[in-house]
């Protein structure tokens, strides 16, 4: 019988083999639900609901919960953290606290009284909380990958903390309520080419490759001039034709591929 999970927690490492000194390969943030494909010992191997990434994760960091409640959260749509490095949930009748990270989900939210559920707990967020919306993706994405501005990079992360390139502009994209593979070679899969720079819009994905023609980083273009990315940090720099110019190093630092747009 097929198994379900929940990240329960503020984070959770998802390491490419079964152990702790293991490559981190992603990261599940609090609310985000999976399937549980294997176990070997106190490890389990898991499919995100999200973004359909595999990992293994620590057993006793995960919250099993049943095929209904799962079915549940992955149909309706959910609100997520807003823009804040302070977000609070208090698990009801436990004296119990949990700090969130930007972009955790918040599944089956009552809005009115910032209260849900994971199957039986009841939790009481404190916080800004956001219903996804991409309607106004072109103006506002500038504003929400700022907030990112100087997070420095980590292989694996997704947060505010700790963000490598290709999780940088999935959460970027997850605050719209657009889903996006996790990796930059997927993402690259995605949408529609822009043939030149100067047709691109802000929150169009910008790709660069390496020598051997792999897609190897990912960035959000701002406009048709500059685009932000995590590359030590997350940061802004200048992109034409060639690629990005870090003005810092006064050299090219990434060769431009294509760019995809993803939204209309």
């Amino acid at each position: 019988m097929t198994r379900y999970g929940i990240c329960n927690l503020s984070l959770i490492p998802l390491r490419a083999e079964p152990f702790h000194k293991s490559e981190m390969t992603s990261q599940l943030l609090f609310g985000e639900c999976f399937e549980i494909l294997d176990q070997k010992e106190q490890w389990s191997f898991i499919k995100v609901a999200y973004d359909n990434y595999e990992g293994w994760v620590d057993t006793k960091q995960i919250k099993n919960i049943s095929s209904e409640y799962y079915e549940k959260v992955s149909k309706e749509t959910q609100c997520i953290t807003d823009l804040s490095s302070h977000a609070i949930l208090m698990k009801l009748g436990h004296d119990e606290m949990l700090h969130l990270l930007p972009g955790s989900t918040l599944p089956t939210m009552v809005e009115e009284e910032d209260l849900f559920q994971i199957e039986a707990n009841e939790y009481m967020f404190l916080g800004l909380s956001r219903t996804p919306d991409a309607s106004n993706l072109k103006k506002e994405i500038e504003e929400v990958s700022r907030f990112y501005i100087n997070a420095p990079y980590l292989w694996g992360g997704r947060t505010l903390y700790g963000i490598d390139c290709s999780g940088f502009s999935q959460m970027i994209y997850k605050h719209f309520g657009i889903k996006i593979p996790r990796d930059a070679y997927q993402q690259a899969t995605q949408g529609k080419t822009i043939d030149s720079l100067n047709e691109a819009h802000p929150g169009d994905l910008a790709f660069f490759d390496n020598e051997d023609g792999k897609i190897t980083h990912v960035g959000i273009m701002i406009n048709d001039s500059e685009i932000i990315h995590a590359s030590s940090h997350v940061r802004v720099d200048k992109i034409d034709d060639q690629g990005i110019f870090n003005s810092e190093d006064q050299q090219y630092t990434h060769k431009l591929r294509t760019i995809k747009r993803l939204v209309s």
